[in-house]
């Protein structure tokens, strides 16, 4: 079975704080960015590699087999903290649960420096100037510096779409062409000029 890909929930805040909690404890700030990137890092490669997503999540594998093997891989290559952690995942049979614990820990760690994660989908990849104007907007806007991941989704017709934690900004053309288009069902054939001139005003020019 694959790593669960889903947003944290009540469990991976749980394991997420006592490991925020201990690795403040034992190195402050530092040690619990570090052990972020580490295990940001092993599930990059588990996204990438599907043996070791497997590897991870497999509830065929012995528990004890799985302890050695995560000794052997990563023993000398991660923080000691990270693979105590790992491994008691591993003794709670919890490791294929790591991808919402390691969202939850990154979003305590925003939360802590002041930042709030926030994707960026738009139809066309946007310039560094581009993604900066809308960074200084939603800065000013949510009163917290944004950390911006812009993506491309070209289904899009155009606008952009914001995931600000569980929250979804959509700018996008298409939703404003359904909200036209309930309107018209709504209100009825006469307001379709009105409705649609609104609707490409408001959309972002090519040149601009």
């Amino acid at each position: 079975m694959p790593l669960t890909d889903a947003r944290p929930d009540a469990l991976a805040n749980v394991y997420a704080q006592s490991l925020y909690e201990l690795a403040d404890s034992e190195g402050g700030q530092t040690a619990v960015e570090n052990t972020l990137g580490e295990l940001e890092d092993i599930l990059e490669i588990a996204r990438s590699d599907a043996q070791f997503s497997e590897f991870l999540s497999s509830r065929v594998l012995k528990q004890a087999d799985r302890t050695r093997s995560l000794d052997a891989m990563l023993g000398g290559k991660v923080s000691d903290l990270t693979l105590r952690f790992l491994k008691v995942l591993n003794e709670k049979q919890r490791l294929s649960h790591l991808i919402p614990i390691v969202e939850a820990l990154d979003e305590m760690v925003q939360q802590k420096l002041g930042r709030v994660e926030v994707d960026l989908y738009t139809a066309q990849p946007i310039d560094s100037g581009e993604i900066a104007k809308i960074k200084a907007q939603l800065n000013a806007a949510l009163g917290k510096e944004a950390v911006v991941h812009p993506y491309t989704d070209p289904t899009m017709l155009g606008g952009v779409r914001l995931q600000i934690g569980d929250r979804l900004i959509d700018a996008s053309l298409q939703t404003r062409l359904r909200k036209m288009r309930d309107q018209l069902a709504d209100q009825g054939g006469s307001s379709l000029r009105a409705a649609a001139e609104r609707t490409f005003d408001d959309t972002p020019s090519d040149e601009g």
